[in-house]
């Protein structure tokens, strides 16, 4: 027999034909031992006054349960409406306040996920939003010449510049889906930052390498000042990676004939990677945003760039437990500082 299959009743009627069946075989035992009929009064007088309590208690039991399963249903579809709040609990250690605990916390892990859901899905809208919006540019220039090319006659050197330009844009468009990909894959754990000691001044080499080319045509002097022998703890790779991207913006927004010097000071817990231009400067005001993904500043639409360098760059040193930070002034430049753990 399943007794997790009985009904209250059920087991309230098996509870009570067992209780007659012991009493009335102690009965027929004192019986036959005494041989007295007033033992047969009492045995029913008990078995009579069992039964009314039994059947007093399944009653109010019954009646009980049914409030208690229809409050924990009602509760249970509030919890997945979402439009009402589990009872806070009690501090009792009764099993009732313990399942109120229990629903509380239920309800609560519930809305953190609820939010987190809406909080992805804003994100998705608005990174879709902000990809078609950084393509949809490039895209209206290459039909706009490849319309050209194909409707009226253009001479050679025309050609030429149509056919430059279409490059340039497919570059563009190339940039921009490689550093997606690249974030995205950050974001979802595909990559994975691998820490492990090495010398950090071969990553600074390997980050330099990327701009020296633009830095020359610009007439930028660049100066390194990193210690040799300094082993740290990192991903060289996405480090690289990470530092290009500072020294990337250094180049694009530092006029001709300035200056870009990086320098790596180990402190106590952190070492400082500091990159320092003599550009045009951040306001105080858009300093809290240009880490946000596609975000560039109105003075600097004329430049080559989607915004994501930045982004990717805080993802990469925050997710090896460091940060970035940046002093800057319009006029005066910038300093932006990867800050990474020592340990």
């Amino acid at each position: 027999m399943k007794f997790n299959n009985l009904s209250v009743k059920q087991l309230f009627c098996w509870i009570m034909a067992g209780l007659f069946l012991s009493m009335l075989a102690i009965t027929a035992v004192i019986f036959f031992i005494t041989k007295q009929t007033v033992v047969l009064l009492v045995s029913g007088a008990l078995l009579l006054c069992a039964f009314i309590w039994i059947f007093a208690l399944t009653h109010v039991f019954g009646k009980w349960l049914v409030l208690f399963t229809s409050d924990l249903c009602q509760t249970l579809d509030h919890m997945i409406n979402g439009n009402k709040a589990p009872k806070h609990p009690e501090d009792s250690e009764t099993q009732i306040a313990r399942i109120n605990h229990r629903l509380y916390r239920l309800y609560k892990i519930m809305q953190e996920n609820l939010g987190r859901v809406d909080e992805e899905r804003q994100e998705l809208q608005t990174l879709v939003s902000d990809i078609s919006h950084q393509v949809k540019i490039p895209v209206s220039n290459l039909k706009m010449v490849t319309d050209t090319l194909l409707e009226r006659a253009v001479t050679e050197g025309e050609r030429t510049d149509f056919i430059r330009g279409i490059r340039a844009q497919a570059d563009k468009l190339d940039f921009l889906f490689q550093a997606l990909v690249k974030s995205s894959r950050l974001e979802i754990g595909i990559i994975r930052l691998e820490r492990k000691p090495c010398y950090l001044f071969d990553t600074v080499a390997q980050a330099m390498s990327g701009i020296v080319y633009e830095a020359e045509k610009k007439e930028i002097a660049v100066s390194v000042d990193c210690p040799e022998d300094l082993m740290l703890s990192h991903d060289s790779k996405w480090t690289a990676e990470a530092l290009f991207n500072l020294l990337d913006n250094g180049v694009k927004y530092t006029p001709p004939g300035g200056k870009i010097s990086v320098s790596v000071v180990p402190w106590e817990m952190y070492v400082e990677i500091k990159v320092t231009d003599t550009g045009k400067g951040i306001s105080e005001n858009n300093q809290a945003s240009i880490f946000q993904r596609f975000y560039r500043e109105e003075e600097v639409h004329q430049q080559q760039g989607v915004g994501i360098g930045l982004y990717l760059s805080r993802e990469i040193v925050t997710r090896q437990g460091g940060y970035i930070k940046v002093i800057s002034s319009p006029g005066h430049g910038s300093s932006f500082s990867i800050m990474l753990p020592l340990k």
